[in-house]
């Protein structure tokens, strides 16, 4: 009755709504002056080379004037630098000229200030780079630092070597003044844009769609969108690793009950089965390719890896997937992917279980900020040993990422699961809601949370850990976790983080309840 009702409901949220919206958005883009778009609004299919002219943004050229052609110039307003008011007021919406006053008084950050309006980026940087690392002004050094970078790179017949040694160094020059004050928007649209000519997506649409929520003048916020677009559009590769050293105090999730009852008699139990605590490595991986099979589909192909390990080998994990499928570009805000999917568990050095089947994904952006996702599973689970397990399982889920503010972002999913087992008594329905924020706080701290809720309830059949075999078993889990990263410190791109996470299971069924707490000291990627 209820995967009956959620599956319309999916239907109708995510694909019905999306037309209208889209047919809302060209209308906005037509009236922020944005240019007119062709009959689809996914072109260009393809960006030009190193994507110097993308979305019709025109980089400024040596020897040519100084234009307002793009909202995203050269120039720092009066309020780029501590004077920003409310979300993201003092980003300007025209490009300041050469002779507008610079917040420096120093008369040779005016110096490079001009050389960077007359393109003459080589002479600016070489004004800039030694006043970048201890000048009283390292704001404004280094963001000039960084427009010089990042409009150099895109210099006709530039080395590639060179032009990505200039992004990284346009992009460190930024990161370094975001650090300190995560709430500058205009700098947040020149990081992003520097990460989009390096074509690394994943990292310019994050901080493009911030930059947004700070309610940029509506031609940059045009210019924007069709960055956007066009990114939607290219997406070939995406990969990710990361790993982490973990101390759990209970890593086979066992209960810490001493005596068990069996016909209101106390048994003490013996040492199988207790807790197991200590110390793990763990490691993650993956990636996906989308090959293009026309203007509006690709087809997606991609693998998961993740590995726990203790000492010795009887509480090892590794699980590894797969899948492919296609993916239908529905419209400029919505997708939708329909992929087979397979995947293995081993734990210790033993085959424990493995999948197949498919899952169908829905992606919709409904206004810069605010993203839906939704996603339905139905797989056959088979196991190695415990046949008794087997049958087929359908998960559904309703997900939601907001960004309030540049600074902030959460993040909320509710869902729903049911697994059928050859045992009736493992036949098991499921709900769990999580909602979750983060928040970027100066001198490069992040600060997150989350609290997530399951209840699963199984069917009866559960004596001597019920006192009959008639009461079904219903348990609860509770999962609290808080993470603290410092963006300040980067090895390789990559910054620590750590995180703690407590979970508690409460059974009516005896040995079935648990706590346990768990600490990862992570290196995640940065920025």
């Amino acid at each position: 009755m209820i995967v009956a009702i959620l599956f319309p409901l999916l239907y109708v949220l995510l694909l019905a709504v999306p037309p209208a919206l889209a047919a809302d958005g060209a209308a906005s883009d037509s009236a922020s002056g944005a240019q007119p778009k062709t009959s689809s609004a996914l072109t260009p299919e393809t960006p030009p080379a190193a994507c110097r002219d993308c979305a019709g943004v025109q980089y400024f050229r040596p020897s040519s004037p100084l234009t307002p052609a793009s909202p995203l110039t050269p120039a720092l307003s009066r309020q780029g630098r501590g004077g920003e008011k409310g979300q993201g007021r003092g980003l300007s919406g025209a490009p300041a000229s050469p002779g507008q006053s610079h917040l420096s008084s120093d008369p040779r950050v005016r110096t490079a200030r001009i050389l960077v309006g007359r393109n003459r980026f080589p002479e600016a940087l070489e004004i800039l780079r030694p006043l970048a690392p201890d000048h009283p002004d390292q704001t404004d050094v280094r963001f000039l630092l960084g427009l010089a970078a990042s409009r150099w790179s895109q210099v006709p017949g530039l080395e590639d070597e060179k032009r990505l040694a200039l992004l990284d160094e346009a992009i460190a020059a930024f990161r370094s003044i975001l650090i300190r004050r995560p709430d500058l928007v205009r700098v947040r649209l020149e990081l992003a844009l520097a990460f989009y000519l390096k074509e690394d997506d994943s990292l310019a649409r994050e901080h493009f769609e911030r930059a947004l929520v700070g309610k940029p003048p509506a031609a940059l916020a045009a210019n924007v969108q069709r960055f956007l677009t066009i990114m939607r559009a290219r997406k070939r590769w995406n990969g990710y690793f990361g790993f982490s050293v973990s101390p759990d105090t209970n890593i086979n999730a066992a209960s810490d009950a001493e005596i068990i009852y069996i016909q209101g008699l106390p048994f003490r139990r013996g040492q199988e089965g207790r807790i197991s605590s200590g110390l793990g490595l763990v490691g993650w991986g993956g990636g996906e390719y989308q090959y293009p099979l026309a203007e509006r589909w690709r087809l997606r192909t991609g693998l998961n890896l993740n590995h726990r390990e203790y000492k010795g080998s009887q509480f090892d994990q590794t699980f590894v997937g797969g899948y492919v499928g296609p993916r239908w570009l529905f419209s400029r805000n919505t997708e939708m992917s329909l992929l087979a999917t397979a995947s293995q568990r081993w734990f210790g050095q033993y085959s424990f279980n493995y999948d197949y089947g498919a899952r169908l994904e829905v992606l919709h952006r409904v206004y810069a900020g605010l993203q839906l996702n939704g996603r339905a599973l139905w797989s056959d689970r088979k196991y190695q040993q415990q046949k008794f397990l087997e049958g087929p399982l359908m998960v559904f889920s309703l997900g939601a990422s907001y960004v309030p503010f540049p600074i902030m972002q959460v993040n909320a999913l509710v869902g729903y699961q049911q697994q059928e087992a050859v045992a009736d008594r493992w036949d098991s329905t499921g709900y769990w809601t999580q909602v979750g924020t983060n928040v970027a706080l100066p001198w490069g701290f992040t600060v997150g949370a989350s609290a997530e809720f399951r209840w699963t309830d199984y069917k009866a059949g559960w004596f001597p850990f019920l006192g009959d075999n008639t009461t079904p078993r219903e348990d609860q889990t509770r999962i609290l976790s808080a993470t603290l990263l410092n963006r300040a410190i980067t090895v390789f791109g990559f910054s620590p983080q750590v995180a703690f996470s407590n979970q508690v299971r409460t059974s009516n069924a005896q040995l079935w309840d648990f706590k346990r707490n768990l600490v990862e000291m992570r290196w995640v990627r940065q920025f």
